[in-house]
């Protein structure tokens, strides 16, 4: 993991002291609120329904032991006992005082840790797939990039007052899971086929919210050196010609869909041609100075299979579930990656208690070399475990309401806060996601359905990824009442797709039914070994649509 220099530590420490006096004038009436609102937005502060949230980034969804059980101090001390782990692997507190936030942000400096652009306009909290280093099918870890891309980026004076925010992902993996295609770029590291030189494919132009756009392919290779050099091209052509008089389509998104792919690229690459490569290209020194901590840890020589793992799950049917659901496969032998689901029936999703938080810390410390990761679908994984060690692991986290053995189904539900705590939201999430949870809390049920992904977000900003949900739910106001939209067919992944609308929005009570009626389609018709997502484009809308349709006629 990376560890911060001399200069890192002095760069948050700064910032800390740099807006503790911005609160001290805050709270003395010497700045407005107008005033205060892009200072605070830019150390991750924002003023929501109820109270303040304080966003903490989380690098490429990292994390050590020391620091999991520091949040969990933060909770207790300055919050509510909680913390919500979000779809971009950041953490989030409801409830701080303004008055305590420098104090918050000293601690979590002393554990490497900030909220340094995880909001405003510019570039953001720089994310990776949650498996980086050890997935199986991975050509190279993106952790070192991403790395790289939060060096470059943080309180880069050029691109510190964007038009809109700006999002990256890195994957290095064959299958996509750091959903490159909904980001404003996309870093895919791959082979050159010709020279076999690893570089970059680059995609630009994805988002979400309320205009829901496709990534596309802007470079299909660039080698590594170049990276910096490139990307300062895009945010440069994004900087100089996105729009910024109109916030909701300033986003580089609009840029791509209002001048078209070809345009943005000849843009992009004759800025990239007068760029002084010297002073962007990467050195390759101190890239390798980076990738240096991320190095494997000290893994044990182990066989494939584990014996005691196999026993255990023989005499206990939890267990089993657990291991099909919850473990991911290692690159290296004998281990595996668990994850940890945040997701128990009656939980708000991503939610984690401080005490929870610490067993967590613990189980990194004991069993995977003292390494957490936050996924984009708000769960957590121990990265580097044994699989000698999953009993003794799966134990602790039943005894502590952490086994659910649900990744990957269907009450395995992101959602963002909603309007429980959002000034945005106009509508509810959490009592949706609860309510679907338990209506489909059956694991027999749950494994009958098998891969499905539902999404709800409470407003057109899409924090909860609803578009690209096998089901996506939507909450709006409409006539003063709470309406929500139902979308199929969304896919983050690498067949990345936009879900279609079924029809007009349902009352709350009516979703976990419109859902079962989708679901009982899919049942009814799949082919065998056919998943919801390969149903769906093998049947079209058009019988979803049809069993959708008597609901939405009865409301109306």
């Amino acid at each position: 993991m990376y560890r911060y220099d001399e200069f890192d530590e002095r760069l948050v420490r700064e910032r800390v002291a740099q807006f503790a006096s911005q609160v001290e004038r805050r709270v003395a009436g010497a700045l407005t609120e107008e005033e205060f609102r892009p200072l605070r937005l830019k150390n991750g502060l924002y003023l929501q329904l109820h109270a303040y949230m304080l966003r903490i980034a989380v690098p490429y969804g990292t994390l050590h032991a020391r620091q999991l059980r520091q949040l969990a101090h933060i909770a207790d001390v300055y919050d509510r006992g909680y913390g919500h782990f979000t779809t971009r692997q950041n953490l989030q507190f409801n409830w701080p005082k303004l008055k305590d936030v420098p104090a918050i942000l000293g601690l979590l400096a002393d554990v490497e840790m900030h909220c340094i652009q995880s909001s405003g306009n510019c570039i953001r909290n720089v994310t990776a797939d949650h498996f980086s280093g050890v997935a199986h099918d991975e050509l190279e870890d993106p952790r070192p990039v991403a790395e790289l891309l939060r060096q470059w980026s943080s309180l880069h004076p050029e691109f510190e007052w964007l038009g809109r925010k700006f999002k990256i992902a890195v994957t290095g993996a064959a299958q996509d899971r750091a959903v490159l295609k909904s980001h404003d770029v996309g870093v895919r590291i791959l082979r050159d086929p010709t020279t076999q030189q690893v570089g970059y494919q680059i995609l630009v132009g994805g988002g979400l919210g309320r205009t829901p756009m496709v990534g596309r392919i802007l470079r299909e290779f660039l080698p590594r050196e170049k990276l910096l050099s490139y990307l300062e091209a895009v945010l440069r052509v994004y900087n100089l010609e996105g729009r910024r008089d109109n916030k909701y389509k300033a986003r580089i998104k609009i840029l791509v869909h209002e001048i078209g792919i070809d345009a943005i690229r000849a843009k992009v690459e004759a800025e990239f041609a007068a760029i002084d490569s010297g002073r962007t290209d990467v050195d390759a020194q101190e890239f390798a100075r980076i990738a240096a901590f991320f190095a494997p840890p000290a893994y044990e020589s182990l066989p494939d299979v584990s014996r005691k793992l196999e026993q255990a799950q023989a005499s206990d049917e939890e267990l089993a579930h657990f291991v099909e659901h919850n473990l991911f496969r290692h690159k290296q032998r004998g281990y595996t990656a668990l994850t940890i689901s945040l997701k128990p029936v009656g939980q708000a999703p991503g939610d984690a208690t401080s005490h929870q938080m610490r067993v967590i810390a613990d189980l990194a410390e004991k069993y995977s070399f003292d390494e957490a990761r936050v996924s984009h679908a708000q769960n957590i994984v121990l990265p580097h475990v044994r699989l000698d060690d999953v009993p003794e692991i799966f134990a602790v986290l039943r005894a502590e309401g952490l086994g659910t053995p649900n990744v990957g189904l269907l009450t395995d539900i992101l959602a963002c806060p909603g309007l429980d705590y959002c000034a945005l939201a106009t509508a509810r999430s959490i009592p949706v996601a609860q309510a679907l949870a338990e209506h489909f809390a059956d694991p027999a049920k749950q494994k009958e359905i098998g891969d499905f992904s539902i999404k709800i977000s409470g407003c057109i900003n899409a924090c909860g990824h609803h578009h690209v949900g096998n089901i996506g739910i939507l909450g709006l106001e409409k006539k003063g009442a709470e309406s929500y939209q139902i979308t199929i067919g969304g896919d983050p992944g690498e067949n990345y797709a936009l879900g279609e609308l079924l029809g007009p929005g349902l009352p709350a009570e009516l979703v976990p039914e419109a859902v079962d009626r989708v679901v009982a389609v899919y049942l009814a018709r799949r082919e065998p070994g056919e998943s919801f997502i390969e149903a769906y484009r093998r049947l079209g809308l058009a019988p979803f649509k049809a069993a959708f349709k008597e609901i939405a006629d009865a409301v109306a």
